[in-house]
């Protein structure tokens, strides 16, 4: 089936367990829907190899938390689910990139279709100079939405982001007077315009205050229900917070994945262990 017919639509530091070592890559329970998948993905910045071999699972409806320290390859990886590191010159990928069984890494795929079906949120909030309004329309404006349709998808996705109730009597303002919390979710709600069936966040919050890192904690919470969710974070207690899943990154490699509730209280590799407990180095 070609692309573009698919369907759219907390630890206290100390020392832990660890059991037996699992096999990798970890993989859910086989009723879970998988909605997207990597196989031996390999990722390199000319002759340098960024990402090794990683296989990891996203199923549906999940959250899915990668986190390491920095540089270990957790944004390049997030990057590389929907061809994001295409931009970068002297980029290459190798391995097998799947969403909903269907081949992206190969040539002549549409980035454009899976950037609409596999939507990003970077890390800081980038609106455009626009109104309110004219951000969150214009993906689907550049798709051919029906002027008629514009008013109703900018609505509703805004309200999906949590934001409509604070912007609906002002969404023909500058984007730019927004604070940076409602700046970072007017860029959800611009993913959302899409109608994407994945949002990959690399590390939404880090830039925000408690409260907006909160609202938007939140505000994941509630899209986990319709979506399946990625999200690249460096906050331990915030992966342990939303996250259904956890994989842990280093140095290009997938260390452990997991379900979340056990890499925080009893994970299986020794290296996740003195990760998350503040004994690593």
């Amino acid at each position: 089936m070609a692309l573009s017919t698919l369907p759219r639509k907390e630890n206290d530091g100390s020392r832990m367990r660890f059991s037996v070592a699992i096999e990798q890559p970890f993989s859910p329970a086989k009723e879970q829907e998988i909605m997207l998948e990597t196989k031996n993905l390999r990722v390199f910045y000319g002759e340098k190899m960024a990402i090794r071999d990683v296989s990891l699972t996203f199923p549906k409806n999940h959250v899915t938390a990668l986190i390491g320290p920095s540089g270990c390859g957790k944004s390049t990886y997030l990057r590389s689910l929907n061809r994001m590191n295409d931009e970068v010159p002297g980029c290459r990928i190798e391995g097998d990139i799947l969403y909903k069984g269907e081949q992206l890494n190969r040539p002549g795929t549409d980035v454009f279709e899976i950037r609409k079906q596999i939507g990003m949120v970077f890390q800081r909030p980038n609106p455009f100079a626009k109104s309110i309004f004219e951000n969150v329309a214009f993906g689907p404006k550049h798709h051919g939405a029906r002027k008629a349709l514009l008013e109703g998808i900018v609505e509703e996705s805004l309200k999906k982001a949590a934001l409509w109730d604070e912007v609906k009597d002002r969404l023909h303002t500058s984007a730019l007077a927004l604070s940076g919390g409602q700046q970072q979710r007017l860029c959800i709600a611009r993913a959302l315009a899409m109608n994407p069936d994945v949002l990959l966040l690399d590390e939404p919050a880090s830039a925000l205050d408690p409260v907006s890192t909160g609202k938007v904690e939140e505000l994941i919470a509630e899209l986990k229900k319709e979506y399946t969710v990625a999200i690249v974070t460096h906050n331990m207690q915030q992966a342990a917070r939303i996250s259904d899943t956890t994989a842990f990154f280093y140095m290009g490699e997938l260390i452990e994945a997991g379900p979340t509730s056990q890499m925080f209280t009893n994970p299986q590799k020794k290296q996740t262990e003195a990760y998350l407990s503040g004994h690593f180095g």
